[in-house]
């Protein structure tokens, strides 16, 4: 028995589509977020846009005003610093949806979205879509390292993730400390509470995937770090990855290289945070970092 009640929202029972308050967090993404967007103003309604800006250095927080003026219905926007978890988490909090789903400025939504995600709700309270990775061949056809607890897939990236907004408020959110690795921490915590997690394929967004080698084993370095801060907080996990599928399906010079990249990203957060107080205690809660002095709503 979990420590909430989870039932389908009002509108749905009632056969109409559920609100949805869509969650993005960008940094510098002038080069997507446009396309993005276009992509979302083709929803299914009714829905909400919040984007949160961690105050870019580019173009992006004027395309977003630009596109606020012009569906002042539709779009909000906010500025707030921190990592993603921290603007995500600060997104949630001015969403109107009682269900939220989150995608990333580097994506594009598929024309049913909203309506999959919607499908999907009948089944969980939290549902996942399929994420089809763009960008150069060798780097797409990378499959994600799987993360099983008690059968279930965590790793489902917050790119294409709905979580009831009780429910996501309940567990504490994402918890900011994270550099990445939030959404596997929040879905790891979120199923360990009893929760269940849908996999609804037509529910489909595009990443579009770092395009050089350098950025790309960057990415992954990071990845890895923020691997080493999921074993701080829930102990030993390395068992439940699916590590041997992955080698067995993917045995490629490139393949190897993010394995490695991981791995030193691994080993640089077990060296340079051992034994200090920027260890993520075990069983510790989410931390609702970001203080509202940093954070500003532009006029709806």
């Amino acid at each position: 028995m979990t420590w909430w009640s989870w039932s389908l929202p009002a509108a749905e029972k009632k056969d109409e589509p559920a609100f949805i308050s869509v969650v993005i967090t960008v940094r510098n993404e002038e080069r997507h977020l446009a396309a993005l967007f276009e992509s979302l103003l083709r929803q299914s309604r009714p829905f909400e846009v919040v984007l949160v800006d961690a105050y870019s250095d580019d173009r992006t927080w004027e395309i977003a005003q630009d596109f606020q003026r012009r569906h002042p219905d539709l779009i909000r926007v906010f500025q707030h610093r921190g990592h993603r978890g921290a603007g995500r988490n600060y997104g949630v909090e001015q969403a109107r949806g009682p269900t939220v789903a989150f995608i990333d400025g580097d994506c594009t939504a598929g024309p049913q979205w909203l309506e999959q995600l919607r499908k999907g709700l009948g089944h969980a309270p939290i549902v996942a879509g399929t994420t089809a990775v763009e960008g150069p061949e060798a780097f797409s056809q990378l499959e994600r390292v799987e993360l099983l607890q008690h059968g279930v897939d965590v790793t489902y990236p917050s790119c294409n993730l709905a979580y009831p907004r009780q429910m996501f408020l309940g567990l504490g959110g994402f918890d900011e400390r994270f550099i990445t690795a939030e959404d596997i921490d929040l879905n790891l915590r979120a199923v360990r509470s009893g929760a269940r997690i849908h996999f609804e394929p037509g529910a489909l967004v595009h990443h579009f995937v770092r395009e050089t080698v350098p950025r790309f084993l960057l990415q992954a370095f990071w990845n890895g770090y923020g691997r080493k801060q999921l074993t701080e907080k829930h102990g030993q996990l390395w068992a439940n990855y699916q590590y041997r599928r992955m080698l067995s399906t993917q045995a490629s010079p490139l393949a190897y290289a993010r394995l490695l990249a991981a791995l030193v990203g691994y080993f640089t957060r077990l060296v340079t945070v051992s034994g200090t107080d920027r260890r993520i205690p075990p069983d510790a809660g989410a931390g609702a970092g970001g203080s509202p002095s940093h954070s500003k709503q532009v006029a709806e």
